[in-house]
């Protein structure tokens, strides 16, 4: 008999936001693999580190983290067919992704390869973004309110189409884009609107109203909350302090 797949996600960073079943899924597993950069420790594995048992075999994947682009394809394809190894050979296998394996997730590449060869089971995680709105102090979103995710990459036409047509808005991968991102919703006359979080949940989180952010570049785990429907609640951005007290 084959192994079986499990896509674990792990929340935004802090290792108490697991969900119990990925718990369950993650101690038990004798296989554990996570995405892991060229240079420096993977995050992933940050998230999951108090939960790893001493005898379970770990599986880096590494991704090159590069602005240009790099080879993912080939990366996933050796990655899956490591794994497969390992499914072959009857050992269970739990993938680590941060935030939620589904949305922006790195597993669904893997998902992609071997869900059709192996029994699959994708365990969701806490999103960032609902982490962010937590930390904030403000809902996302309520009654018929339009929420759209934006990526910070977009060009700016795209991103202030999307931002217009949508009651509340999330921009995500705001990073090295950041000076744009902030001058595009200055010049829409939404900065009152905006909140911003970075690294949510970790010790170093940072949240803020946009207003209040330093011009230097934001890190790859930041995001822009917007939110522009009928709600009261863009007045409590004005007590929000640099720790995400309100």
């Amino acid at each position: 008999m084959t192994g079986k797949l499990y896509g674990l996600g792990l929340g935004p960073g802090d290792p108490e936001l697991l969900t119990l079943k990925a718990h369950r899924i993650l101690t038990g597993a004798p296989v554990v693999a996570y995405p892991a950069p060229d240079t420096g420790p993977s995050f992933a594995r940050q998230i999951a580190a108090p939960y790893l048992r001493a005898d379970q075999l770990e599986v880096p994947i590494v991704v090159p983290m590069r602005v240009e682009r790099f080879p993912a394809q080939e990366i996933y394809d050796e990655a899956a067919e490591t794994l497969a190894r390992h499914l072959d050979a009857g050992s269970d296998v739990a993938v680590l992704c941060e935030g939620d394996p589904f949305f922006f997730g790195s597993f669904m590449y893997l998902f992609e390869r071997l869900s059709g060869r192996y029994e699959t089971e994708v365990v969701p995680g806490v999103s960032s973004m609902m982490a962010a709105a937590a930390a904030l102090g403000r809902p996302l979103a309520a009654r018929n309110d339009v929420l759209s995710i934006v990526p910070g990459p977009l060009d700016d036409e795209t991103m202030r189409t999307r931002i217009e047509a949508a009651g509340a808005v999330a921009i995500i991968k705001v990073g090295r884009h950041s000076a744009r991102i902030r001058a595009l919703i200055e010049a829409m006359g939404l900065t009152a609107c905006a909140g911003y979080v970075e690294r949510v949940s970790l010790p170093e989180q940072r949240v803020m109203p946009l207003s209040a952010v330093p011009e230097s570049a934001a890190p790859y785990f930041s995001m822009i909350l917007i939110y522009k429907g009928g709600e009261g609640w863009n007045a409590a951005l004005s007590r929000t302090t640099m720790d995400g007290a309100s």
